[in-house]
C-alpha cells in the first residue's frame, strides 16, 4: 500500500481516537526515532563491542522502547529485530499535530539536498502522518515526489559506481513508507523511475504553478515509458500525458520552466500525431500543435542544461511536420506518387507519369511504413522523385525513385545507418541537370545529436559534401527548395 493511503488510514484512526471518551483512551504510543547516518549499527547491547545486528541507513523509522546511557532501546519493525543504537545517530520525532510545523521545516530543508533523499522521505512522512488533513497540501507532496525523483535518477546514473550500495539501501527504506519505483529496460540499460504517486497529488490539490510545472514534467517523462508498451496503450499514455501537461497554467511561470513544458507537449503532441495517422484518424491539428509548441520555445530563456531536450523535440517534430502540411491541391503533371492499402497495414506506393497511371505504374513498393504522399519532389528532367516515409515514431527516412536506364529503382536513406534512435532526413532541394540533390538530416545516436546538410550523389545517393550550417556549403545556400526552407524545422 502507498505511503499516502497507510498515512491516511492512520489519520483517520487519529481522528476515531479522539472521538473516544477519555476513559477509552488508548496509551500514548512509543516514541519513533528516525536514524540520520549511514551505516548506523544496530547493536545486541548497549556498548559499542556488541555484536552488530543489522546495518541502519538514513531514513529508517524506529520504535523507541527505552534508554539505557548512550543508547537507545529501538525495535525496527522493518526487519522485525530489536537492539540498541546510538542516541546520537537518530532523532527522537513528535508525531503530535503541534509538532508538525517543524517536521516540515525539516523536509523543506532537505529537500533540495543531493544524497539526503530517504532522510527527507522518512520525515515527510512523518509529517503527513502528524499533521491534521486540512494542513496538509501540495507543498510535502511536492517535496516528497522531488525527492523520490531525484532518488531514482541517482539510482540510474550511478550503475556500477561505488555508491550502488548505499543507494540500493535507500531504495530500501524509501520502499518501506511506500514510495514505489519501478525499473525500465532501455537500450541495455536500466532506468530506475519513481511512480509519480506524489506528483499526481500535485496535479490534482490546488498548488502554485511552478509545483504543478514540476509535477507535470516528472509524471510525462518520455525516458520512463515501457518499450513493450503496445501501441495502443502508448496512444493512452500521451493522451494522458498532453492533458496533464495541459493543466499547467502558464502564464505566471518563469521563462525557463515554460520553455520545458513547451519542448515536452511538442514532443508528445508529435507522438499523438503519428499514433493517429497510424490509425486512420486525422493528425493536422496534433502536428499543429507539436510545431506550435516548440516555435514558442524562447531561446533567450533556454537553460544550458535544456538543450539535449530542446534537440529531443525539435527531430519528433520534424519527423512527423508532414501531418501539418496541406495535401496538393491537384496532381501534378509529371512525375508523382499515388497510394493504396495493400495487405493488412500495409501502403503500396506508385509511381505514376503522364503515361502511366496507377493501372500501370512505373514501379510499385509497399510499406508498413507511413507514406506522407504530400512531400513528394521530383526533378525537374522528371528522372527521380524523393518522399517521406515514417515507419516509426520520431523516425523518419527519405525514399528516392530514380531511373537506372530503362528501368525505375527506389533505395531507401535512413537517418542514420548505425544504432539507430531517433531522427529524420529530408530532401531540401535539387541541384541543376537533376543529378544531385540537397538533404538536411537530424539524428540521435549514442545519447548525441548532430545536425548535417549535405549534398548527395543521385546515383550512389553517397554524400558528396556535408556542412552543419547551410550557409556553410554553398550549393546548399544557392539551391535548396523555398518550400522546404518556409516549412522544416532544422533550420531553427
Amino acid at each position: 500500500m502507498r505511503t499516502i493511503l497507510i498515512l491516511a488510514g492512520l489519520l483517520s484512526l487519529a481522528c476515531a481516537h479522539a472521538a473516544e471518551p477519555a476513559a477509552a483512551v488508548a496509551p500514548e504510543p512509543n516514541p519513533t526515532a528516525i536514524v540520520v547516518i549511514d551505516r548506523a549499527a544496530l547493536r545486541a547491547a548497549p556498548r559499542e563491542s556488541a555484536r552488530q545486528q543489522v546495518t541502519l541507513w538514513q531514513g529508517d523509522s524506529l520504535e523507541v522502547r527505552g534508554r539505557r546511557m548512550d543508547y537507545l532501546q529501538v525495535y525496527d519493525h522493518r526487519r522485525e529485530r530489536a537492539g540498541y543504537v546510538r542516541a546520537a545517530q537518530v532523532r527522537l520525532l513528535s508525531l503530535r499535530p503541534q509538532d508538525a510545523p517543524g517536521l516540515l521545516a525539516v523536509v523543506r530543508f532537505v529537500r533540495d539536498t543531493p544524497g539526503a533523499e530517504a532522510l527527507g522521505i522518512g520525515y515527510a512522512a512523518a509529517f503527513l502522518r502528524a499533521a491534521p488533513a486540512r494542513d496538509i497540501d501540495a507543498e510535502a507532496f511536492d517535496a516528497l515526489g522531488t525527492m523520490a525523483e531525484r532518488l531514482a535518477r541517482r539510482a540510474s546514473s550511478n550503475r556500477g559506481k561505488a555508491d550502488d550500495a548505499v543507494i540500493a539501501a535507500h531504495l530500501e527504506v524509501v520502499a518501506a513508507y511506500g514510495v514505489a519505483m519501478r525499473s525500465v529496460e532501455r537500450d541495455g540499460r536500466v532506468q530506475v523511475c519513481y511512480d509519480g504517486d506524489a506528483f499526481r497529488r500535485v496535479i490534482a490539490l490546488p498548488a502554485d504553478a511552478e509545483r504543478k510545472a514540476r509535477a507535470a514534467l516528472a509524471l510525462t517523462r518520455e525516458d520512463c515509458i515501457d518499450p513493450a508498451t503496445t501501441p495502443f496503450e502508448r496512444a493512452s499514455l500521451d493522451g494522458w500525458r498532453a492533458d496533464v501537461l495541459d493543466r499547467v497554467p502558464r502564464a505566471d511561470l518563469p521563462g525557463y520552466l515554460g520553455n520545458r513544458l513547451r519542448m515536452r507537449s511538442a514532443a508528445v503532441w508529435s507522438s499523438l500525431a503519428f499514433e493517429r495517422v497510424r490509425r486512420g484518424e486525422p493528425a493536422t491539428e496534433a502536428a499543429a500543435r507539436a510545431l506550435e509548441e516548440l516555435t514558442g520555445v524562447d531561446r533567450q530563456e533556454l537553460a544550458e542544461d535544456d538543450a539535449s531536450a530542446y534537440d529531443d523535440a525539435a527531430v519528433r517534430v520534424g519527423a512527423v511536420r508532414w501531418a501539418a502540411e496541406p495535401a496538393p491541391a491537384k496532381k501534378a503533371a509529371g512525375l508523382a506518387v499515388t497510394t493504396a492499402p495493400g495487405q493488412p497495414g500495409e501502403t503500396c506506393i506508385r509511381l505514376v507519369d503522364a503515361k502511366h497511371d496507377d493501372g500501370a505504374p512505373l514501379l510499385q513498393r509497399c510499406t508498413y511504413g507511413t507514406v506522407w504522399a504530400n512531400s513528394a519532389r521530383a526533378n525537374p528532367g522528371g528522372s527521380a522523385l524523393t518522399l517521406a516515409v515514417q515507419p516509426l515514431d520520431a523516425w523518419r527516412e527519405m525514399w528516392v525513385f530514380h531511373r537506372d536506364g530503362a528501368a525505375w529503382t527506389v533505395d531507401v536513406v535512413p537517418p542514420a545507418a548505425d544504432a539507430p534512435d531517433i531522427g529524420y532526413i529530408e530532401f531540401a532541394g535539387w541541384l541543376p541537370g537533376g543529378r544531385k540533390l540537397l538533404a538536411a538530416r537530424e539524428v540521435r545516436v549514442g545519447g548525441r545529436f548532430s545536425r548535417t546538410f549535405e549534398l548527395l550523389d543521385l546515383a550512389t545517393l553517397a554524400v558528396e559534401k556535408r556542412a552543419d550550417k547551410p550557409e556553410s556549403l554553398s550549393a546548399f545556400y544557392r539551391w535548396q527548395d523555398a518550400a522546404w526552407k518556409g516549412q522544416t524545422v532544422s533550420l531553427r
